[in-house]
C-alpha cells in the first residue's frame, strides 16, 4: 500500500494493525498514511471456520498478519501447503492465482494476498462440487487465541 488509505469504522468495530488490535468506541474514519499491515474485523476467520483448502490457507495468513510472533511458523506453515493446493486444484484459474498470492507473499502483500484468496471462494465451492466445508479437514494451524 503506497498511497493513503481511510477506513471507516463503526462504534465497537475493531482493525488490526500491525498486529495490534484496535477497537474504536464510537463511529471514526481512520487515515493509514504509510505502508502497514491491516485486517478489517469482518474479513476475520476463526480457526474452526477454515474448512476448506483455501480457507485454511486464509488462515494461515491471517496469522501471519495478526499474530507478528506466530508469523515465522505461519510461514513455514505457508510454504508447505503452497505446493500441496497448486497439485490438489485443477482448475487453471485457481492453480494461477494461487501462484500470484506465492508471489505476493513474498513481496509482503499479506493483505492483497488474503483479498486474493476470498476472491477464489465461489471456485473452490465450484471445484468441491459445491460444498463450503470439507468434512474432517485437517487445520493447519492451532492458535489458541481467538481474534
Amino acid at each position: 500500500m503506497s498511497n493513503t488509505f481511510k477506513i471507516s469504522l463503526k462504534p465497537s468495530e475493531k482493525i488490526y494493525i500491525n498486529g495490534a488490535v484496535i477497537r474504536v468506541d464510537r463511529k471514526v474514519t481512520v487515515e493509514l498514511m504509510n505502508d502497514v499491515q491491516f485486517l478489517l474485523e469482518n474479513h476475520v476467520i476463526q480457526a474452526d471456520e477454515a474448512s476448506t483448502p483455501l480457507k485454511q490457507l486464509y488462515f494461515i495468513l491471517q496469522v501471519m498478519l495478526m499474530s507478528p510472533p506466530d508469523a515465522i511458523e505461519a510461514r513455514d506453515m505457508f510454504r508447505h501447503s503452497l505446493p500441496l493446493l497448486l497439485a490438489s486444484f485443477e482448475d487453471e484459474r485457481i492453480r494461477s492465482e494461487l501462484k500470484q498470492i506465492d508471489r505476493m507473499v513474498s513481496e509482503g502483500h499479506i493483505y492483497e494476498a488474503l483479498k486474493a484468496i476470498r476472491s477464489l471462494y465461489p471456485l473452490e465451492r465450484i471445484a468441491l462440487g459445491g460444498n463450503d466445508d470439507v468434512p474432517g479437514a485437517p487445520r493447519p494451524l492451532a492458535v489458541g487465541a481467538r481474534y
